[in-house]
């Protein structure tokens, strides 16, 4: 018998092959049968088609044999898939995405340092993908009003969605009654305002402040003057600094109008601040009672800095001849006096005094503990009222006196006062000297004061001085109207009484007060 040897063992429809492998450290072979696969021909109607597969190293080889071709090893899938001409769609990898992510981000960089936003703090936020929606934000935000100057002293603003975060804010801030017209300086001192969440954020802190007894349409204004309290905690710095106030005296129910006129203190700390701040009046000599009123009447002195205005200020005070004893008198008259730029104030009104009246430094410090506002007044005014006097007949060294003894000659109306000393001169009959004694004479009413009581006085025959008859109150002068002489004790020059700050509140709420200096300063 003849034994004939073949590559592949036939049989009908099936045909086992041993295709060549490469010389491999592992290889497992897996055998797939399957469905029989027709194909037309003219020698066999039918083909068995054997597929193998072989795993070496984490690599997939597939081969695929049809009829007794031993030599076509079909495809071979080297650890990916690879892209089919049949394919009917095909999907980016991962890398590719990155490469094109990164792509995009340079365009967006590209395009915001064509308009001159510096990008270099945007690294990691989450920004547009296209130049196209970069572009919408930033003329998003030219229309608030805001410029690339602004956008660039806050970079993170770019990282806001228009829809998602931007209008939905500025609709609620619009809705509270915040005024489209205050939006652009809004934002430029709180843009982080357009990161925040309405529900979340916003709305807690609008009934927080509603809660502190501001009216709800004084809520929007408390945000235009002070939109930073957007982000502040409510149990933190907020609840301390109102607490603390309280404590040291503030009426509980001026609280709402204090921080109408100043909600900066929602924001003050307490141990830093507002105590450092209140033990140092003390320490001049102010009740701490007395400075609770001040701070109900002034609340913004709270932001005068302690170290860089208030101490340097009072030090200014003591070198321009203000006795100590009387810093109290002076602050508590004008606390303004305080937080402003004095030195140079005291300096250019000790010189102007002392060229139109010859007004000596120990006689300047006394008209400032008398009336400190002077640091305040202009030149003009200063020099209209001491040519009035010098009208009146007054001589230099007169009106110094009287100066000297009512410095608020020099602030008072100019009209009132010519009536006053028509009156004094054409009814009154009394000499000038009389004016020289008592020169506070001009700060009465007319009408109200001045004219009723000379009446009477005159009605009874009686001969007093200026200062018996106007430096009391009603009840005083009725009380001094019973009597047979006249006290000479009593003559005495008003001045600044401290314990009028601490005298038991009335009704009126000191949130009716204007906190604008005085009128003709």
């Amino acid at each position: 018998m003849t034994i004939v040897s073949y590559a592949g063992i036939t049989r009908p429809s099936f045909l086992l092959a041993h295709p060549e492998l490469p010389v491999l450290v592992y290889c497992k072979l897996q055998l797939n049968s399957i469905s029989t696969l027709r194909i037309p021909s003219n020698d066999m109607k039918r083909t068995g088609v054997t597929r193998f597969r072989c795993y070496v190293a984490e690599r997939t080889f597939e081969s695929t044999s049809v009829g007794s071709s031993l030599s076509n090893t079909g495809n071979v899938r080297l650890g990916r898939k690879q892209r089919s001409s049949s394919s009917l769609y095909s999907r980016p990898s991962l890398l590719e995405m990155k490469n094109e992510k990164i792509a995009n981000r340079a365009k967006v960089y590209e395009f915001l340092r064509g308009i001159g936003i510096v990008p270099d703090e945007l690294d990691g936020l989450e920004l547009p993908v296209t130049t196209e929606v970069m572009r919408e934000r930033v003329d998003f935000l030219h229309k608030l009003g805001l410029t690339i100057e602004d956008i660039n002293n806050y970079p993170l603003v770019l990282g806001c969605s228009v829809k998602k975060n931007m209008i939905p804010v500025l609709d609620y801030l619009g809705k509270l009654g915040v005024r489209k017209s205050t939006f652009t300086e809004f934002l430029r001192r709180y843009p982080q305002v357009l990161h925040a969440s309405v529900v979340v954020d916003l709305d807690p802190v609008v009934k927080y402040l509603q809660g502190m007894d501001i009216k709800p349409n004084d809520v929007p204004r408390v945000l235009e003057r002070y939109p930073e309290i957007l982000g502040f905690k409510l149990e933190g710095t907020m609840s301390t600094s109102v607490a603390y106030l309280v404590g040291i005296g503030l009426a509980r129910r001026e609280v709402g109008g204090v921080l109408t006129r100043y909600p900066e203190i929602l924001g003050m700390r307490v141990g830093r601040v507002i105590k450092p701040f209140v033990e140092y009046l003390e320490s001049l000599g102010i009740p701490r009672l007395a400075v609770a009123r001040l701070i109900e009447k002034r609340p913004h002195i709270l932001g005068f800095g302690l170290e860089e205005q208030v101490k340097p200020n009072v030090g200014s005070l003591l070198e321009f001849n203000v006795r100590k004893s009387s810093l109290p008198s002076v602050v508590a008259q004008y606390p303004e006096i305080i937080g402003i730029e004095l030195n140079e104030k005291l300096r250019g009104q000790q010189c102007l005094l002392h060229s139109v009246i010859d007004l000596g430094p120990e006689d300047f410090g006394r008209v400032v503990e008398k009336m400190p506002q002077v640091v305040s007044l202009s030149r003009l005014p200063i020099v209209k009222h001491v040519d009035f006097l010098k009208d009146c007949g007054f001589s230099l060294q007169q009106v110094r006196a009287m100066v000297v003894g009512c410095p608020h000659l020099l602030a008072l109306n100019l009209d009132i006062m010519k009536h006053s000393f028509d009156y004094f001169q054409v009814v009154m009959e009394r000499p000038l000297d009389d004016l020289v004694t008592f020169p506070a004479f001009f700060t009465y009413g007319l009408e109200s004061t001045i004219k009723p009581r000379h009446k009477r006085v005159a009605k009874k025959g009686m001969k007093c001085s200026l200062s018996w008859l106007l430096n009391c109150s009603d009840e005083k002068f009725e009380q001094r109207m019973e009597y047979d002489t006249i006290d000479m004790e009593e003559m005495e020059m008003p001045s600044f009484d401290m314990n009028t700050l601490t005298e038991p509140r009335s009704e009126d709420s000191a949130s009716d007060y204007d906190d604008s200096d005085d009128e003709h300063i």
